[in-house]
């Protein structure tokens, strides 16, 4: 797993980027905070997510779960409070790593891509989908969050 440290490695990692919602043709600026656990006693990882959205007064809280990990894939778990716990699959690739949740009981979908540049960052794109059409497409970047001396 030490192709990543993102994910993988207990780092804290900050990023920045734009949302767009299908709703509305504004882009908006968004920041997000990710902090991955130490692997549990099964090797499963937690991670928290934060992410402000500019002009949104709530800072949204993401919980991660990833378990099962090889070296090439793995199931991750998402919970929030808008849609409860749904689990997801992904896979790990030299240069990448990504994850899909279909949920057919929420007609919940989507998808995230992190994309490992020469700096050590990521670069990402996602997109959601909710089953009253609404889609959310983010495209940002990631870097590990270096501490102060």
């Amino acid at each position: 797993m030490k192709k990543h440290a993102f994910l993988f490695s207990p780092q804290k990692w900050l990023g920045e980027g734009k949302i767009t919602l299908s709703m509305s043709d504004e882009e908006l600026n968004f920041y997000t905070r990710w902090e991955p656990k130490e692997p549990d006693t099964d090797g499963a990882i937690a991670a928290l997510q934060e992410v402000e959205i500019s002009g949104v007064p709530d800072v949204m809280e993401n919980q991660f779960r990833i378990s099962d990990l090889t070296p090439t894939q793995f199931v991750i778990q998402l919970e929030n409070a808008s849609l409860g716990t749904i689990t997801g699959k992904g896979i790990i690739k030299d240069d990448l790593i990504a994850w899909e949740f279909r949920n057919n009981d929420l007609g919940f979908e989507g998808f995230e891509f992190y994309e490992k540049q020469e700096d050590g960052g990521y670069l990402m794109r996602a997109e959601y989908a909710t089953p009253d059409q609404f889609r959310t497409v983010i495209r940002g970047k990631i870097w590990e969050r270096k501490e102060e001396k």
